[in-house]
């Protein structure tokens, strides 16, 4: 077993159980992708067993705390079976669901979605890729499941020395897919969508937008960053009258619409716009067009902490749009899911956002990923996603 020793002082993360060493906290020692090796302090105090990265800045991913376990395929066995056995516990209205969710699960780099009889994975360090193929059997046993289909296209691969890869890894067969989720039917495909496919993270606060919208009497819609729709869905199913549906890509917007169609809600109400979204904003702001409820769910701004600053701007720019967009006792769902950008600072930026438009707002939620997502206490850059409700203020 190949050991890697730290500097005095860096062995505070991986006593508070957090899984990550990053390359300035080794004094000495190395080995090959993905291989398990023992981690231990400057004075020889064993640490972690854990998974060495030669390229990237976390270069070592922690598998195990417990010096008497051995990382092997029993190993993997128990986790996956814990992963899965939680998730069954959970009130997930869908038939779509994370089984594992990288570091929570204690399987750093590795991602996995259940899309009804189809799994969907994402090996993204080089100890997931050293297991990949025990992995994929032990998923299949856990789950009963026979097709498995690979999406380690992430740039995140590039990171740990690693090509993207991607097809069946296990059965074969369209990779087109229909998922329940709440009332509603959305279509995905493994092969093309964002992530594995889809944004389940989103579940349950698309839930929390229909019934929002419904409560409130929301009739005029613009759900900004669309992709393929799930928040306009829930937006008519909550009974608005008109959304406006908004994003660059015309592949995800025909399937927001298709979306519409496969719902049974009528193509009228329903605007698909292929168009940049703060030109978008600026434009309506001119013609003078107000709506009721506003979604902002942009992609990544600010993928680590050195990006924050620029991102900051972004977001500050589009919430400060929305909001002078929003009718008085309008509602904003805005939400960024950058992990560079914390809950507090996220909440300081929408705050700069209302007091340059000029408007104040009543906090109605705080969001975040739905619980299949998890965070844990020792990983707090688990919580990616954050969002808030804001509740425009009259006057």
């Amino acid at each position: 077993m190949k050991v890697i020793t730290l500097r005095e002082g860096k062995e505070r993360s991986l006593l508070r159980r957090h899984p990550w060493v990053f390359q300035g906290s080794i004094a000495r020692g190395k080995a090959d992708a993905g291989e398990t090796v023992r981690v231990q302090a400057h004075d020889g105090r064993f640490l972690a067993w854990a998974a060495y990265s030669p390229t990237s800045m976390i270069r070592v991913r922690a598998w195990s705390f417990d010096e008497a376990e051995r990382i092997d395929e029993a190993f993997f066995a128990r986790r996956i079976e814990q992963a899965v056995a939680v998730r069954w516990r959970l009130p997930i209205a869908s038939d779509a669901v994370r089984l594992i969710h990288g570091e929570a699960d204690g399987l750093p780099g590795l991602i996995v979605d259940r899309y009804g009889d189809t799994l969907s994975a994402q090996f993204l360090s080089a100890g997931t890729e050293r297991w990949k193929q025990t992995i994929a059997d032990l998923l299949l046993q856990a789950t009963g499941l026979q097709r498995l289909y690979e999406r380690s296209d992430s740039g995140v691969r590039t990171l740990e020395g690693l090509p993207a890869a991607t097809g069946w890894l296990r059965g074969s067969g369209a990779t087109e897919l229909t998922i329940r989720e709440h009332e509603w039917q959305l279509t995905l495909d493994v092969a093309e969508g964002h992530k594995t496919g889809f944004y389940l993270d989103q579940r349950d606060n698309r839930k929390l937008f229909a019934d929002t919208v419904r409560h409130f009497g929301c009739r005029r819609v613009l759900n900004c960053y669309c992709y393929t729709g799930g928040f306009s869905i829930a937006a008519l199913a909550g009974g608005a009258e008109q959304v406006v549906s908004v994003d660059s890509s015309a592949p995800a917007l025909a399937r927001a619409s298709a979306h519409v169609a496969l719902n049974g809600f009528d193509a009228g109400r329903h605007e698909a716009l292929d168009a940049d979204v703060n030109d978008t904003l600026r434009r309506y702001l001119k013609e003078g067009r107000r709506f009721d409820a506003i979604v902002l769910d942009p992609p990544k701004f600010a993928p680590t902490a050195s990006h924050a600053e620029r991102a900051a701007r972004a977001y500050k720019d589009i919430n400060r749009l929305a909001f002078k967009l929003l009718e008085p006792g309008g509602l904003l769902f805005t939400f960024s899911c950058s992990g560079g950008i914390g809950a507090e600072l996220f909440h300081k930026i929408v705050a700069g956002a209302g007091l340059d438009a000029g408007v104040d707002g009543f906090i109605q939620a705080r969001l975040g990923a739905a619980p299949d997502h998890p965070m844990t206490i020792t990983f707090p850059e688990g919580e990616y996603l954050k969002g808030l409700v804001v509740l425009k203020r009259a006057g």
